[in-house]
């Protein structure tokens, strides 16, 4: 079997130069799923603001993407999101997870998140652990939030303790293995209709 794996930094944000968009990403995947010789197309790691309907709605009827979506989330609080200077709010994200899953039932949604990010209250953290917890998703990546020199986040106020972080990751990863099983589920029954 022959799958490719589109990936890079801000996919969405492909075709855009010299700060002009002069291609659209979804050009390119419409143009991907003609080529022959390839079983399965996966795109990897796609920001919610830069996954369009107009993608979802192609990838639900391709004959080689896979129904499968990467969205970072980084975090289910809108003020952290701002914080994080993230181009969405949670309202956005929940839209798309809700168009995949109209769509595409089955669905595998991924969803990366950090904690411990300065200034995250617990209430913060459990408003992103809430609102995991009530979408349709598949699986979690977590990340816990560690200092870099010489980056904006690392001069803000409100570090969380490192305790905290541990606790909070714990928190989710369990979350994640709780998802996980319905992940098996559909695979299980993808795999006897002969799909993904």
């Amino acid at each position: 079997m022959k799958e490719i794996v589109l990936t890079g930094v801000n996919i969405g944000d492909f075709g855009i130069r010299d700060g002009k968009r002069q291609d659209r990403f979804v050009d390119l995947v419409k143009a991907l799923d003609d080529v022959e010789g390839i079983d399965r197309i996966r795109i990897s790691s796609i920001e919610p603001n830069l996954l369009t309907n107009e993608i979802i709605e192609f990838v639900a009827q391709s004959k080689r993407f896979v129904p499968h979506f990467h969205m970072p989330l980084q975090s289910g609080n809108n003020r952290i999101l701002a914080k994080m200077r993230r181009r969405y709010k949670r309202e956005l994200y929940a839209e798309r997870v809700a168009m995949i899953k109209s769509l595409m039932p089955d669905a595998c949604i991924g969803v990366d998140v950090i904690v411990g990010f300065p200034g995250e209250t617990r209430e913060d953290f459990i408003d992103t652990y809430n609102f995991i917890n009530e979408m349709d998703i598949s699986y979690l990546h977590v990340f816990t939030y560690s200092e870099r020199e010489n980056t904006i986040a690392a001069q803000m106020e409100g570090a969380v303790p490192g305790a905290q972080r541990s606790d909070r990751s714990k928190m989710l990863h369990i979350l994640s293995e709780k998802k996980a099983p319905r992940l098996l589920r559909k695979a299980a029954r993808q795999n006897r209709r002969g799909a993904v």
